[in-house]
């Protein structure tokens, strides 16, 4: 593509800082934010998703992000096809497009322009492999990729996302050929993005874990059983019930279990996520990564980002 779009992608897990640095790079670049988190798209879910507050913005517009009713299905077909549109507009108006989130899959498929095909779905045989993930759990799932689609079994085997498998069982099921094999067809068109990605983490791991730790006490304090409550006594769709933070506080809503109970299990829940956001961004090896306790202040952090943005960034 002769003039691809300039992107800034700033990606990690989550508690990692990225809402405050993209939030900072927006000023300094006049850039948009559009979010890559498929869980902020949803209305009512603020406390839980750490959806930015009108302070925390500071201003900057932040796109796809708090836009959706929580009993409406969002898929990745949606999410490219809406950032992508996002994309060309913040373009088109003179300024620079920030994508930020740990929805690795979103920031991959917009950024390598993979295709999905989204028309044709199965509901019913969607609904049969929930029954059974339900039954028995996500490895014979698994079994059940590898068959029809190895690469795509290898890759989820990490995070086991049953959204994610049964999304690949299904896509075999109504084509007759798999993702890898879509997947690979659409690396043949050229991305229309040129962009720079930032990675941000921690070398000591447990100073992550305990941002997550104490940003999951704020949570609470700010009132996320209440929000719980209301969630999970709403109709969900398939995507909003994969949110963490609602059903690992459902035995306190329902008188089963103390509070302090489940509010560790949330920690350990989101502990584990974070770890596999992570190992789904390592893949991508054109990451610079930028380790936040490596420096000794957030302005420091930021100068570094400025400087291998700066690198990135093709001008005039």
């Amino acid at each position: 593509m002769n003039n691809p779009i300039q992107v800034i992608s700033i990606v990690g897990p989550t508690a990692s800082g990225k809402t405050k640095l993209s939030v900072a790079l927006a000023k300094h670049y006049d850039g948009e934010i559009i979010s890559a988190d498929s869980m902020q798209i949803y209305k009512d879910m603020a406390i839980a998703t750490a959806k930015p507050d009108t302070e925390e913005k500071q201003g900057i517009p932040h796109h796809l992000m708090d836009f959706l009713p929580t009993d409406q299905t969002y898929s990745v077909a949606m999410f490219v096809r809406d950032a992508s549109r996002c994309i060309e507009d913040i373009s088109g108006r003179g300024k620079l497009p920030v994508l930020v989130g740990g929805t690795g899959l979103y920031v991959d498929s917009l950024l390598n322009n993979i295709q999905f095909n989204d028309e044709e779905r199965d509901e019913a045989f969607s609904a049969q492999l929930r029954e059974e993930y339900r039954a028995n759990g996500v490895e014979p799932l698994l079994r059940q990729l590898r068959e029809v689609d190895a690469a795509s079994a290898e890759r989820l085997s990490a995070e086991k996302n049953p959204k994610r498998i049964i999304r690949a069982l299904e896509f075999y099921h109504t084509t007759g050929t798999s993702i890898t094999e879509q997947i690979k067809a659409s690396r043949l068109v050229p991305s229309p993005y040129r962009a720079v990605k930032i990675g941000l983490n921690y070398r000591d791991r447990q100073k992550l874990y305990d941002r997550i730790n104490r940003r999951v006490d704020i949570m609470v304090e700010r009132g996320l059983p209440e929000e719980a409550r209301e969630v999970l006594s709403s109709p969900l769709s398939q995507t909003a019930v994969m949110a963490i933070g609602y059903k690992e506080l459902s035995p306190y809503i329902r008188g089963e279990e103390p509070l302090e109970a489940c509010v560790e299990k949330l920690k350990r829940e989101t502990r584990r996520y974070a770890k596999r956001q992570l190992t789904w961004f390592r893949r991508d090896k054109d990451i610079h990564w930028l380790y936040a306790d490596e420096y000794d202040s957030f302005e420091e952090l930021f100068a570094a980002a400025v400087q291998t943005i700066d690198k990135g960034l093709v001008y005039g």
